[in-house]
This record gives structure tokens, C-alpha cells and sequence, in this order.
């Protein structure tokens, strides 16, 4: 899962994002409103992280914008404001969660994990499709109860499909969903983690829409598969 991290002390911010990119987050931080706003403008992402002292243009005012643009993407606002007023302004502004500073990263991770869960409509931390289940927390996956060792980048794989589960997701809304700013991307790079993951979890589990994209079937009695437009 891609997370904006927008947050202009350098070592807070440093802090931070070294603490989701241990918990298996892609991170991309930035450290003003202005580039914020330009990087919500032309990325996907699955989670903003939002302090609202910020220069060029302030948290509360990127915020406003964000959802005067119609964009549901779960914002956690992370701020060292904490009256009782500052936290009604912020959560009527359109934030879904607040945290003041200083902050304890177990718990950043814990709430970023809760926003991105009710984001897919989820109630439960384990995602089960049949005898598989992914355990985003511990990063684990079984199938029928043993264990299946997966790459990191295969796990985000499967994990961005089965939360996506019958809507056909397109290779570059992979990638998005996968890759940060500066991180390389192979043009094959996706192909190769699908085929692995086939490998290991049988080469019915995700099916490929020839010259469309890669998806996980719904159970036998929900809807048919849909293409997506939207990045994950």
C-alpha cells in the first residue's frame, strides 16, 4: 500500500517514514503543501499522512481541496495542534483520523492499517479468499493453513488484488500501488511477480484479461468481475 507522507521536520518525517517502510509500506514524503498538492494531483496513492503546519500551504487548506475535488482518499492528520477544537475542525474538514505529536509509530501503523481496512470495506484484519488468507500484520499467508512464503513485492501483489477482489486491475495501477518516487521499474517487473505467485498458489488464483489486466475472482455467487477505473 502507497502512503503520502507530507511533513516538514526532517527528522520526524525520517522517523516516520523508515517506521512504514518497516511495517511493509511504500512511502513517499514530501515536506510542503504545494508539492503535496501537485503529488495528489498526478499519483494514486492508499493512505495521506497530513500535518497541518506546513509551508506554502497548510494542512487544513490541502485537505479542503482534496475533497472539493470529490477524492475519498483515507487522511490521518498527524499534528502537534490538540485542542479539542483543532481535532472537530480537522475531522469536519474531511480527515478520518487524527494524531497528535509526538507520536508512537506502532500505533501510526496500527491506525494507517484501520483507515486502509475500512477503505476496502473490510471489518476483519486477515483477508480469506477460500482456504487462502493474508495476514497483513504479521505478513504472512496460508492456504488451507500452511504456510506460503512470499517476496514482499509478491505479497503487496496479492494483497492489492484479493482487496480488489473481481475488479480487473491494469498493470500500471499496480505498479502505483507498489512502487515510490525514485524506486525502478522493470517493464516486465509485474508479469514476473504475477507468474511467481501462480507458481505458488496455482495458476487458477489470478486470472489475466489478455491486453486488459490481472484479476482475483469473486466467490461463485458475487458479481462478475468489473474493470476498474480507479487505481487501487
Amino acid at each position: 500500500m502507497r502512503i503520502l507522507l507530507v511533513e516538514d521536520d526532517p527528522l520526524l518525517g525520517e522517523a516516520v517514514r523508515q517506521g512504514l517502510l518497516q511495517e511493509g509500506f511504500t512511502v513517499d514524503w514530501v515536506r510542503d503543501g504545494q508539492e503535496a498538492d501537485g503529488a495528489l494531483a498526478t499519483d494514486e496513492f492508499s493512505l495521506l499522512i497530513l500535518d497541518l503546519g506546513l509551508p506554502r500551504l497548510d494542512g487544513m487548506t490541502l485537505l479542503r481541496r482534496l475533497r472539493a475535488r470529490g477524492r475519498a482518499l483515507p487522511v490521518l492528520i498527524l499534528t502537534a495542534r490538540d485542542t479539542i477544537l483543532d481535532k472537530v475542525t480537522g475531522l469536519d474538514a474531511g480527515a478520518d483520523d487524527f494524531l497528535v505529536k509526538p507520536v508512537d509509530l506502532d500505533e501510526l501503523a496500527a491506525r494507517a492499517r484501520a483507515l486502509l481496512r475500512r477503505a476496502s470495506g473490510r471489518a476483519q484484519p486477515a483477508i480469506c479468499h477460500g482456504e487462502l488468507c493474508l495476514e497483513p500484520l504479521a505478513r504472512r499467508v496460508t492456504v488451507g493453513g500452511q504456510p506460503v512464503e512470499l517476496s514482499a513485492r509478491e505479497f503487496a501483489i496479492l494483497q492489492t488484488l484479493l482487496e480488489n477482489a473481481g475488479r480487473v486491475l491494469t498493470r500500471p495501477q499496480i505498479e502505483q500501488s507498489l512502487y515510490g518516487w525514485g524506486e525502478g521499474v522493470e517493464s516486465n517487473a509485474v508479469e514476473v511477480h504475477i507468474h511467481h505467485l501462480r507458481r505458488k498458489l496455482g495458476n487458477g488464483f489470478i486470472r489475466t484479461l489478455r491486453g486488459v489486466g490481472y484479476v482475483v475472482e469473486r466467490p461463485a455467487e458475487q458479481p462478475e468481475a468489473s474493470v476498474s477505473t480507479q487505481t487501487p
